[in-house]
C-alpha cells in the first residue's frame, strides 16, 4: 500500500471519527480554553427527568417540563450518580454518608456528607462554578452580554418582575410576588444564549460543586449558587453575580443543571 493511498484513508478515518462525535442528548459540548472542554445540559433539569431518576418529585410548582425545584445540593449529587448508573455510565461521585465533611463549618447544615470526586469518570455531575459562568457566558462564542444571552433581561430571563401574571414595576416585595403569581416557568421558554443553552439567566438558582468561602475567612459557607430564579431581582441573573446556600438548603427556586467531563 502506497503512502499517499495510507495518509488518505487515515485522514477519512480522522474525519469519520470526528463526524460520529455527537453531544449526548440535551448536552452542548463546551470547547474550552482556560479550562477543558465539557458538556453542559441545554436546559435546567426537568420534573420529568427528575421523577425517572429518583421516583419522587419535590416541587413546588408542578409540570413534567418546568424545572425540578426544591432540592438540596446533595439531593442533586445523588441524582447524578443514580442517572449515571441508569445509563450505563460510571458515576462521578463517590457519597460517604457516615462520614462527616470536614470542610462543612457551616451550623444550618445538618446534613455533611461527604463527597469525593472520580475525575476520570463519565458520569454526570455539577458544573463548577468557573464552567457555569463561562458557559453561560457563551464560551468561546461570548459576546459579551449582561445576562446568558442578551443585555435585556426580559428577553433570557424569568425573574421577580415577569414572571407572574402581570409585568411588575416598582421595588421588590414578596406579599406582591405572592399576589402576582410568581412561579417558575417551563424550560426553554425564553431566548437562549451564544452556545444554544436556556435559562442560564433566571427561572430557578442553579448549584454549582463548588464551596463558597468569603474574602477574609478560610471557612466555606455554603455552596455556590448562580443565575438568579423567578423570586429574585435582576441583579442576581447578572452572569457574575455568585451567593451560596447551605448544602441541605431547598426552596422552590433552587435546581440545577448537569455536566459532563469532554473527554
Amino acid at each position: 500500500m502506497s503512502k499517499l493511498l495510507i495518509l488518505v484513508l487515515t485522514a477519512v478515518m480522522v474525519i469519520a471519527s470526528s463526524c460520529s462525535q455527537k453531544a449526548p442528548d440535551n448536552l452542548v459540548l463546551v470547547k474550552g480554553g482556560t479550562i477543558p472542554d465539557f458538556y453542559i445540559g441545554i436546559y435546567e433539569v426537568t420534573q420529568k427527568e427528575w421523577i425517572e431518576v429518583m421516583g419522587n418529585n419535590p416541587s413546588a410548582f408542578k409540570g413534567s417540563n418546568f424545572p425540578v425545584e426544591t432540592i438540596s445540593w446533595y439531593d442533586c449529587i445523588e441524582y447524578c450518580n443514580k442517572r449515571s448508573a441508569k445509563e450505563g455510565l460510571s458515576p462521578y461521585y463517590n457519597i460517604y454518608k457516615d462520614k462527616k465533611d470536614p470542610d462543612n463549618t457551616n451550623a444550618l447544615d445538618d446534613v455533611k456528607w461527604t463527597v469525593t470526586v472520580n475525575t476520570e469518570a463519565n458520569g454526570y455531575r455539577l458544573p463548577t462554578e468557573a464552567e457555569w459562568e463561562y458557559a453561560a457566558g457563551g464560551g468561546r462564542n461570548s459576546k459579551g452580554y449582561t445576562y446568558s444571552g442578551s443585555n435585556n433581561i426580559d428577553e433570557t430571563a424569568w425573574y421577580w418582575k415577569n414572571a407572574g401574571d402581570k409585568y411588575l414595576a416598582g421595588t421588590w416585595s414578596w406579599p406582591a410576588l405572592v399576589e402576582n403569581n410568581n412561579r417558575t416557568r417551563p424550560v426553554g421558554g425564553k431566548a437562549p444564549n451564544e452556545l444554544g443553552l436556556y435559562d442560564m439567566s433566571g427561572n430557578v438558582r442553579e448549584w454549582c460543586w463548588d464551596w463558597y468561602e468569603p474574602e477574609g475567612t478560610d471557612s466555606p459557607q455554603g455552596r455556590i449558587w448562580k443565575g438568579g430564579g423567578w423570586i429574585g431581582a435582576d441583579f442576581c441573573c447578572r452572569l457574575s453575580f455568585r451567593a451560596s446556600y447551605e448544602a441541605n438548603g431547598k426552596g422552590p427556586d433552587q435546581g440545577f443543571r448537569i455536566c459532563r467531563n469532554g473527554n
